[in-house]
């Protein structure tokens, strides 16, 4: 009697780039791999992402503003009269955070995953991909606090603000940087060399920093350009810092954190799934 044997056919199912992210705590150890690293070259790091911010603080705080004057600000009841400087001091710090963070998840980031290979070399060790993205965020976001608190420090030595508020501020930048951190791992995982990012910094960040308030009053928008002003990320970031530097409390902040977390939470899934992709391929 024959028998015929028929061949088992297995279809194995690629997984799904978009589903939840998969996070655990072994993001930790890549996080403190970038910690060691970075320590060797700290102090050439923190002049470069410290020493642009403070140029333009002085050069158009000190320089423009003894031109401008004062900025007139919507307050309760009212306007208040802002001395230039301080109206840019609390604009600036938000576009360093934002500035240090991309940086760091762009530049950075993209060196270690795809001209060094460090990822590949994290992802033989039990550690997942996820966590890896997860990682690099926090990294980023860390690098970027790092870098404004040393600018806010100068800033008190300087005399500019002296709002007790500003121990809030602090929180609200690390968040800034989360956020901003996310948006450029979307980017990372696009590039496919260093000159992509050219096209970030100059069709979306550039105009961000000249439309969210940070050198003048978003008031003086026309309609439709303040309506776009609004839908910024960077712009929700200022709205939330600037009034702890003139020592009041930011308006409507529940909705300025909502959107900020809104960036933060969508881009950083939109991140995790194009790396995915990237390394399935």
């Amino acid at each position: 009697m024959n028998t015929t044997t028929t061949p088992l056919t297995t279809t194995l199912t690629p997984p799904n780039p978009w589903a939840p992210p998969r996070l655990s705590w072994r993001w930790w150890p890549v996080f403190l791999r970038n910690l060691l690293v970075w320590r060797k070259l700290a102090l050439p790091s923190l002049a470069a992402n410290v020493a642009e911010p403070l140029i333009w603080l002085v050069a158009f705080g000190y320089g423009l503003g003894a031109l401008v004057g004062t900025v007139n600000l919507p307050a309760a009841g009212g306007t208040v009269a802002v001395p230039y400087i301080l109206f840019l001091a609390s604009g600036s710090i938000c576009m360093s955070a934002m500035n240090a963070a991309t940086f760091e998840a762009l530049y950075s980031a993209f060196s270690r995953m795809h001209v060094q290979r460090t990822w590949d070399g994290i992802l033989n060790a039990p550690v997942g991909l996820d966590d890896v993205v997860l990682a690099e965020m926090l990294w980023a976001a860390f690098k970027s606090l790092f870098s404004v608190t040393v600018i806010l420090l100068v800033m008190l030595g300087l005399g500019i603000t002296q709002s007790p508020k500003l121990l809030l501020a602090w929180p609200l930048l690390w968040a800034t940087g989360i956020t901003f951190s996310c948006i450029a791992l979307v980017f990372n995982a696009l590039a496919k060399g260093y000159d992509f990012f050219s096209y970030y910094f100059t069709l979306v960040l550039t105009p961000m920093m000249f439309l969210s308030g940070v050198f003048f009053p978003r008031e003086q928008l026309p309609g439709p350009v303040l309506l776009l002003s609004d839908l910024l990320p960077l712009t929700h970031a200022v709205q939330l810092v600037r009034p702890l530097f003139l020592d009041q409390w930011p308006a409507n902040a529940a909705l300025h954190l909502a959107v900020l977390a809104f960036y933060a939470v969508a881009t950083f899934w939109l991140a995790l799934a194009l790396t995915r992709k990237r390394f399935a391929r």
